[in-house]
């Protein structure tokens, strides 16, 4: 019984912010959230040291990523193709990155702590581009494809 008092708001929670991720409009990061050229090499030098401890070396994420642990906050979910990440837009991935998710999401009214710092003070803006154009690059072709139309959609309504 203990158990089905905790699960209810932390799966509430949990699906609260993942409707957020999936619909978000951009903040105010703005043309920083815009690169361009990309370092690749650089970006997996930087996503060893500043990702791979929560993500995976192979990008492989956390074991059960979907589930909330006992503090409420969701594990770290692989960037590979069977994670969601390329779900988003680039715009929202850098914000993601820079601010932490729950900076960010507080800018969007959510009170929720993800687990996710944010990079701001440790990264550059290029840094943070550089490592999200190496995760992308791990991508199969189709995948990527499909990101790219999620962010040119998303460059098109103007939200970043």
């Amino acid at each position: 019984m203990r158990y089905l008092v905790w699960s209810l708001p932390i799966t509430v929670a949990a699906a609260a912010f993942t409707y957020w991720l999936s619909t978000s409009a951009s903040s105010d990061v703005g043309s920083a959230s815009r690169a361009e050229s990309y370092d690749i090499e650089e970006g997996a030098l930087l996503y060893a040291e500043n990702c791979a401890s929560c993500h995976g070396a192979g990008l492989e994420g956390q074991p059960e990523w979907r589930t909330p642990g006992a503090d409420g906050r969701l594990p770290a979910p692989p960037h590979d193709e069977t994670g969601h990440t390329w779900h988003h837009p680039d715009s929202l991935l850098f914000e993601y990155t820079k601010l932490g998710g729950a900076a960010l999401l507080a800018r969007q009214g959510v009170e929720f702590d993800s687990g996710m710092p944010g990079f701001a003070d440790v990264l550059t803006d290029q840094q943070i581009h550089n490592i999200l154009a190496f995760i992308r690059s791990t991508w199969p072709d189709r995948i990527r494809e499909v990101q790219a139309a999620r962010t040119e959609a998303d460059e098109q309504r103007g939200e970043n």
